[in-house]
Parts: structure tokens; C-alpha cells; sequence
């Protein structure tokens, strides 16, 4: 089962992708959403979905650092609102706090400049919300622990 992850900017939004089996995650596009050229961006990603057979989307929710919702959230949350009515399969969110700050981090010990990390920054946001999502739902949830004991 493919996971699309999306790192929604309103200037850029990244994608990435994982394999059939949840094991390996990378980067997919970055989708530029400046320069007078006008997108249609829940299209523009239900290609992908069907290009790649993504089984679940799952978009960065950009809280505030007190875990409350802004207006980066909510400008999230009304892309999913249109995104729902063209794709027909799953959409979760996952906090991508610190998400950018980790690309770069990432894409500077890679050696990369300033110009390629600002063009590739978005997809790697996108990867790592990706990971956080992946590792979440590898984690056992408490009453997955509990042993039957007869």
C-alpha cells in the first residue's frame, strides 16, 4: 500500500512517496504554485494517486508550537475540504511541526547550497512527514499489548 505525503505551502507544496511495503520513503515533486501560473492542485495530486496507486494521502497539519490551529492550519484543512471531493481515498494529517527545519537540516549535511535546498526543501518536508506518519502507525497502540492469558 503506497502512502502519498503532502507538505502544503502556499507558495510550494512537496510530495513524497513511499514503496509498497511501507519500507522506504523519497521524494517525488515539488509543485510551484507562484510565477502567474495557475494549478489546479487537487487534480494536479489525484494524477498522482493514480500514476503511483496511492492507497492514503496524508497532508502536514502546521500547529502552532502550542499544538493549537493558526491560520496555516486552517488553510490546510480547507485544501483537504476540496482535495475530498476529487480523491476517493483515505486523507489523514499528522502535526509537521519542525518538518522544514529538519529538511534543512538534512539537505545541508547532504553538502547541498542555498539554492538547491530552497528547491528541494519542500519535498523533503514532505518525506519526513511522511517517516513521522509511517513510524506511527508502526507503533503498537496500548491495547495491542495486552496478552490473552487463559
Amino acid at each position: 500500500m503506497r502512502v502519498l505525503a503532502i507538505d502544503y505551502g502556499s507558495n510550494a507544496v512537496g510530495l513524497a512517496i513511499c514503496d509498497e511495503l511501507q519500507l522506504t520513503t523519497r521524494p517525488l515533486a515539488t509543485i510551484r504554485r507562484k510565477s502567474g501560473r495557475r494549478v489546479d492542485l487537487p487534480q494536479e495530486i489525484q494524477r498522482y494517486v493514480e500514476q503511483y496507486e496511492i492507497a492514503t494521502l496524508v497532508i502536514g497539519m502546521p500547529l502552532n508550537m502550542d499544538g493549537s490551529r493558526g491560520e496555516a492550519a486552517r488553510r490546510v484543512e480547507r485544501f483537504i475540504a476540496t482535495l475530498r471531493a476529487v480523491v476517493s481515498i483515505p486523507i489523514e494529517t499528522i502535526d509537521e511541526r519542525l518538518t522544514s527545519r529538519e529538511a534543512d537540516s538534512r539537505l545541508r549535511a547532504a553538502g547541498l547550497g542555498d539554492r538547491e535546498r530552497r528547491a528541494k526543501s519542500d519535498e523533503y518536508a514532505a518525506v519526513i512527514i511522511l517517516e513521522d506518519f509511517l513510524a506511527a502507525a508502526m507503533r503498537p497502540h496500548p491495547t495491542d499489548s495486552l496478552d490473552q492469558v487463559e
